[in-house]
């Protein structure tokens, strides 16, 4: 449950991400949920994602900034920063992903502080699915975790619900493109690993909301872009594929919550 994460009393969530959609994809509901339980939720991302894909996009990091706010405003954070950095896109040329992970960390920690955060997210050891500025997201967290004391989590996808998603999103746009997850047994995180399951059903709406912000990435590229594959399944299908986030706990990060297992009605 959501309480193992925060507790019951209000408490002040951190999300700590690489570029805007990716507070969506992966803690949106769990962002939207925890606002609308009383809690404070901070979004911070390290870059605007300009070397993200998108057909005609003269100045694609202030587009991307809007869209990052407009999303936050759906899932009710209450404050959105950025760190400032540039995007590495995925060949890592320069960028977030070379910054020294003490400086950036020592930049997170002093929101950490200010905002005296109770828990703190960031990416799983993985990366997700390898991107040279989630790898850095996975680094930056843990070490601004430990120059805090914040409790932090580390988003993720069951790895073995990932490929049953993936199907149902090929057989409702059969020219989605390829994704860059490489190896399908070493992307994301084995579901014995896994320690929180977050049900975030019932913020369907404001996670669909917060996808359909970032419409700069429904576009660019070829074929049918995932994003906008997502945002537009029916409520039902929606709410199987989007409705729960997962989680994991590093070692020494305070109390093991006991997972919440997905219900049968997930694919």
């Amino acid at each position: 449950m959501l309480e193992s994460l925060l507790g019951h009393a209000p408490s002040t969530l951190v999300a700590f991400h690489a570029h805007p959609d990716d507070e969506t994809l992966l803690t949106g509901g769990t962002l939207a949920r925890a606002a609308a339980e009383g809690h404070r939720v901070v979004l911070v991302t390290a870059t605007l994602g300009e070397s993200g894909l998108a057909d005609g996009a003269s100045d694609l990091g202030s587009r991307r900034h809007a869209e990052l706010l407009a999303a936050a405003e759906a899932l009710g954070c209450a404050r959105v920063e950025t760190l400032g950095y540039a995007d590495s896109g995925l060949n890592a040329t320069g960028g977030f992903s070379s910054v020294p992970v003490a400086e950036a960390a020592t930049r997170l920690a002093a929101i950490l502080r200010a905002e005296r955060a109770d828990v703190l997210t960031g990416y799983d050891a993985n990366g997700g699915y390898g991107h040279p500025d989630h790898l850095q997201v996975h680094r930056v967290a843990r070490a601004a975790a430990e120059l805090t004391g914040t409790p932090l989590l580390e988003a993720t996808v069951d790895r073995s619900r990932l490929r049953a998603v993936l199907a149902v999103l090929r057989l409702a746009g059969r020219l989605l493109p390829s994704l860059p997850f490489g190896d399908p047994t070493r992307v994301f995180t084995a579901r014995r690993d896994i320690t929180h399951v977050v049900d975030v059903r019932p913020f369907a709406a404001q996670k669909r909301a917060a996808m359909r912000a970032h419409a700069s990435q429904a576009e660019g590229g070829s074929g049918v872009r995932t994003l906008a594959l997502l945002s537009h399944l029916p409520g039902p299908l929606f709410r199987a594929v989007c409705g729960r986030e997962w989680f994991v706990e590093p070692p020494g990060t305070g109390k093991r919550a006991t997972t919440v297992q997905p219900s049968s009605d997930a694919p």
